[in-house]
């Protein structure tokens, strides 16, 4: 048995300082946001996921987009280094909570850069997106880390988009999904489809064949649901205002069995 666990932050009052390179700065709304994260923990909860609290961060506005700080695959547990200055003391804290849930602890290191958000997984396959935030070093760092669990890493070159999976998330058969205009090379990923709208090619999987999608996605919810898939969808439009999305909020921890 496996205990559904994720890893979860919640907002800090800096959030609306967070950082934007993509998109043009709009405000945000701290309350709502709050609400809105409440509502993702939820989400996951009722989905049967428990939810790890890390210890909070408020003076790090990017800190509730967890899944940056930290790469899971199997037992290890890969502590990133942001190739944003700003964002590398969100780490804090991370390795002792996780190593008391019975994780190895790993680290990414100088001259490296990685942020979570660039990696996905999928059945022993880990794209890692190269652009503003993770350097050709921290990939190599993160492949030779993953090379002795079996994982065979892929680099995927980033243009448009802050991270790759605001560019491309997979399915649960493995199907990665991707918005066009921000996808560079598709060829990369084997089976690929595309979905018709920005914020649905986040998804997050829960289990089976149960995803999680934001509401700003209804023809991609509306497609998962023809599919065969049971959609769960949720309001984050704060933390988007933010390039954040459905998969930064949380980091889901699947590799240690549940203990007695």
């Amino acid at each position: 048995m496996h205990t559904r666990l994720a890893l979860v932050r919640r907002p800090g009052p800096l959030l609306a300082d967070g950082l934007v390179t993509h998109i043009d700065r709009q405000p945000v709304d701290l309350s709502r946001a709050m609400a809105q994260w409440t509502a993702y923990v939820n989400v996951l909860h009722r989905a049967g996921w428990q939810t790890l609290e890390a210890p909070p961060a408020p003076e790090f506005p990017d800190a509730v987009f967890v899944e940056d700080a930290v790469v899971v695959y199997s037992d290890l547990a890969i502590l990133a280094r942001s190739g944003a200055r700003s964002r590398r003391g969100e780490t804090a804290g991370l390795a002792p909570i996780l190593a008391e849930r019975g994780y190895r602890i790993a680290q990414i290191t100088a001259p490296g850069t990685l942020d979570g958000g660039d990696v996905l997984k999928h059945d022993g396959t880990v794209w890692v997106g190269l652009g503003g935030r993770t350097n050709a070093a921290g990939a190599a760092q993160l492949a030779d880390l993953l090379a002795p669990l079996g994982a065979r890493t892929v680099t995927v070159p980033l243009a448009s988009v802050l991270h790759l999976k605001s560019a491309a998330t997979a399915l649960p058969d493995g199907t990665v999904i991707g918005w066009p205009p921000v996808v560079d090379d598709p060829g990369l990923f084997g089976r690929y489809a595309v979905v018709p709208e920005e914020p649905g090619a986040h998804v997050v999987l829960l289990g089976g064949r149960r995803v999680l999608i934001s509401v700003a996605a209804p023809m991609t919810a509306t497609w998962l649901r023809r599919s065969g898939h049971d959609v769960s969808v949720v309001d984050i439009s704060e933390f988007e205002k933010l390039e954040g999305c459905v998969t930064c909020l949380s980091v889901r921890l699947r590799g240690v069995p549940e203990r007695p």
